[in-house]
């Protein structure tokens, strides 16, 4: 029976294990778990390809443990009848054993599902081994979280995945391969173990079929066509990634702003969503002090709806690159914010008579708009001393412009008029005192 290449090299000892070394190493808390002799129930949390499964189970020969795996996609609750069953029989045996019970893409699970665990984990029936790719913190019940330790498994790097790609061609797996072949391979698989042995065993084959000695840059090329990289479109990778480019154009590094760009398109995000994100950003991180940023992110848009890819794409790395160097304000958004926690935490305050409307008889008899200024009639279409706030309602000064870009002008408008106002208001008290 062929069994796949990623089977035959998965490590059988601890100290075969490739990576990890943050956890595994001398020293390191997975490492002391193993040598403590004792298991406990833990959660591995890391992208595909990276080791979760096979930690397991040599955790289990480590411990000499029986162990059941149940993958989450295809399982459901009889077979977790069925692990306790056999766990049951395992402690009940001749010779007492302990179990683990191993479950692959845990996050799968429901939340009933997952509970169905713990009355066993806090028994000792069995221990506990959960593997996610996606984050613990949000997809694993916290009861069943808060009995289980985690363990970040990080993505291979390019030296781990060389010195395994050795280890397959150590075993006749693969011609030779030149060098930039290597480089891409690697790349290719980012991160991912398994991806790579498997792409090893597809080159494998179609290099026998053509009868070749070595496997060049070129024809992998040609046979791996224009396969994107590993990209979980829905998961933890997916919001990080644009957390990452969102930060970059925050940040004013328009290089990094457009690499992230470009990774998230490579890797098959829709572009409609970058767009949307982009006309955000322009509000949120940019504002007033370039208001143009908000128009071209509206325009890239536009040209993407009427392009489509690839061309259309050129629209959105023009305005990312905008958006990075424009100058940078976040004064709309803190007065925004600023002004929804007032409203939300103050009483429903009138309008006052002289700003309310008064579009009939009885209304202006009620003093509706009475002795409202009409700012366009006044010098500079500015009615000095007027106010539009609630009677009783301090100055909230929530927008607040900061001295780059355009709000450099805005700011200094906005202290001439306030000083307007206060002297106008000031006249009229004392206008007042004297009366």
């Amino acid at each position: 029976m062929h069994q796949p290449l990623a089977e035959r090299l998965r490590p059988r000892r601890l100290a075969d294990v490739i990576g990890q070394q943050h956890v595994l190493g001398p020293g390191m808390p997975l490492r002391l778990a193993f040598e403590s002799g004792r298991p406990h129930s833990c959660i591995f949390w890391g992208p595909p390809g990276v080791g979760k499964t096979t930690i397991a189970r040599l955790m289990a020969e480590a411990f000499d443990a029986q162990f059941i795996s149940i993958s989450a996609v295809l399982g459901g609750v009889k077979d977790i009848r069925d692990a306790v069953q056999q766990a049951e029989a395992a402690r009940a045996g001749l010779l007492p054993r302990a179990t683990i019970v191993f479950v692959d893409e845990v996050h799968r699970f429901n939340k009933s599902q997952q509970d169905a665990f713990l009355p066993h984990v806090e028994s000792g029936l069995f221990t506990f081994i959960g593997a996610t790719t996606e984050n613990p913190s949000f997809e694993v019940n916290s009861a069943l979280l808060s009995r289980a330790t985690v363990y970040v498994l990080q993505p291979l790097t390019p030296a781990d995945l060389k010195q395994i790609l050795a280890l397959a061609q150590a075993q006749q797996a693969l011609p030779a391969i030149e060098e930039e072949a290597i480089e891409r391979l690697v790349a290719y698989a980012d991160g991912d173990a398994r991806r790579l042995l498997n792409t090893v065993e597809t080159l494998a084959i179609a290099a026998a079929q053509e009868q070749r000695a070595q496997i060049t840059d070129a024809w992998l090329l040609q046979v791996l066509g224009q396969q994107l990289r590993r990209y979980d479109k829905g998961g933890e990778q997916f919001y990080d990634t644009i957390s990452a480019l969102h930060k970059a154009v925050r940040g004013s590094d328009p290089d990094a702003a457009l690499y992230w760009l470009v990774r998230m398109l490579d890797g098959g995000v829709d572009p409609r969503y970058i767009a949307r994100r982009m006309v955000r950003m322009a509000s949120e991180d940019i504002g007033l002090a370039d208001p143009r940023a908000l128009r071209l992110a509206l325009d890239a848009a536009e040209v993407y709806e009427r392009l489509g890819s690839p061309e259309g794409e050129l629209a959105l790395a023009e305005c990312v690159l905008y958006l990075a160097v424009a100058p940078k304000s976040n004064a709309v958004y803190r007065a925004y914010n600023a002004a929804r926690a007032w409203v939300q935490k103050d009483g429903t305050r009138p309008v006052p008579l002289h700003l309310r409307n008064a579009p009939t008889k009885l209304m202006k008899q009620l003093d509706y708009g009475k002795d409202y200024r009409y700012a366009h009639d006044e010098e500079d279409a500015f009615a000095a001393g007027e106010r539009y706030l609630p009677e009783g309602m301090p100055e909230p000064h929530f927008y607040a412009p900061v001295e780059r870009g355009l709000e450099i002008k805005i700011a200094q408008k906005l202290r001439d008029l306030r000083a307007r106002n206060a002297a106008a208001r000031a006249q009229d008290t004392s206008q007042t005192g004297e009366a």
